[in-house]
């Protein structure tokens, strides 16, 4: 059935635009590769995303000249796809360049409160058996319950506190801590300002806290962690056989985060600092992030691959670990060790 889009807003007279205007968008007599080269999804998925966020955008939209939420949805799309509030967009389903920042605001707020619906971490045991399992697939690594991950997006020096943003590399920037599980599915995504160490994020997250207890299963992370009872980490200097081949076989089922956060960007080109950096509060451009990975799991959970789109280019690998002789865990260690024994050597 076609889905007409009526377009109605304020705006394109203030920009002596209406002339420009389609009276009705029509989804159905857009082919699919116009869909996907405008707003980097399919019909079907575009039309589910619009179904989902519709009371949110017209609740949010209660006026008399208010954009439907079909147009708002594609608006953020494309900004959230090609990274910039073209012009060319705005004609292409005849709204002004005002509008389209609007637009963005909406769906955003929308995504972000349907985060705890798509992002979630579950500890039940049937859950928790079937990620043992597929993460075993991968490269025999036993016991995982995701993959960890701090990343970093580009974004304005912030009026206040710019000091809290700048990271390591010296651009100021969001810091987000992933998990993923075996099939690039975000689990968990958390955002703070770039200064911080992934070290003191990942202590100071929800994840972390949640895990504490965890008496079965452990999530991997890279060098610059330390290692705990719930987070394996590679060995430092590994010596033997089995070492080396713990190594191994954490190295390939840890890429799966950095494979997933490859693939979010080049979806999401609004991330990937190809168009400059996000132009907004560390809060919005926070918002921006995890409404993209909202947008990432629901594509996933609407049948669409995760690693379609991924960037060849792999992430930069970390130098070293970055914990200390009194921050090392006995117990954690021993756990290793026996890993090592049962199912490496």
């Amino acid at each position: 059935m076609a889905v007409p889009i009526a377009i109605l807003d304020c705006d394109l007279l203030l920009h002596e635009r209406g002339h420009k205007t389609l009276e009705r968008f029509d989804l159905d007599t857009v082919s699919n590769s116009v869909l996907l080269s405008n707003f980097g999804f399919p019909r079907d998925f575009i039309l589910y995303l619009v179904e989902l966020l519709r009371e949110t955008l017209s609740r949010r939209t209660l006026r008399s000249r208010a954009i439907s939420p079909e147009v708002q949805v594609l608006a953020a799309l494309g900004f959230y796809t090609s990274g910039s509030f073209q012009t060319s967009m705005g004609d292409i389903i005849g709204i002004s360049q005002a509008s389209m920042s609007r637009c963005v605001t909406n769906v955003t707020k929308a995504l972000v409160e349907k985060a705890p619906q798509f992002i979630t971490f579950n500890r039940d045991p049937s859950n928790r058996e079937y990620s043992f399992e597929e993460f075993q697939r991968v490269a025999g690594f036993p016991g995982v319950l995701g993959v960890l991950d701090c990343v970093q997006v580009a974004i304005k020096a912030p009026n206040s506190d710019a000091s809290s943003y700048v990271n390591k590399k010296g651009f100021h920037s969001i810091a987000c801590q992933l998990v993923c599980n075996a099939r690039g599915l975000l689990l968990s995504a958390e955002t703070w300002p770039g200064g911080l160490e992934d070290t003191k994020i990942m202590q100071r997250s929800a994840i972390s806290k949640q895990l504490q207890d965890n008496e079965e299963g452990w999530l991997l992370g890279d060098g610059r962690y330390p290692l705990k009872k719930w987070l394996m980490t590679p060995v430092e200097s590994p010596g033997t056989a089995g070492e080396f081949q713990y190594n191994l076989a954490h190295t390939v089922t840890h890429e799966i985060v950095d494979r997933t956060f490859r693939a979010i960007q080049t979806r999401f080109r609004c991330l990937d600092g190809i168009k400059g950096n996000l132009q907004y509060s560390p809060e919005r451009s926070s918002s921006i992030l995890l409404a993209c990975c909202v947008l990432h799991n629901a594509s996933l959970h609407s049948g669409l691959d995760a690693w379609t789109l991924e960037r060849t280019e792999p992430l930069e690998q970390p130098k070293g670990p970055e914990q200390t002789l009194e921050e090392r865990d006995s117990e954690a260690e021993e756990l290793r060790k026996h890993i090592i024994l049962k199912h490496f050597s």
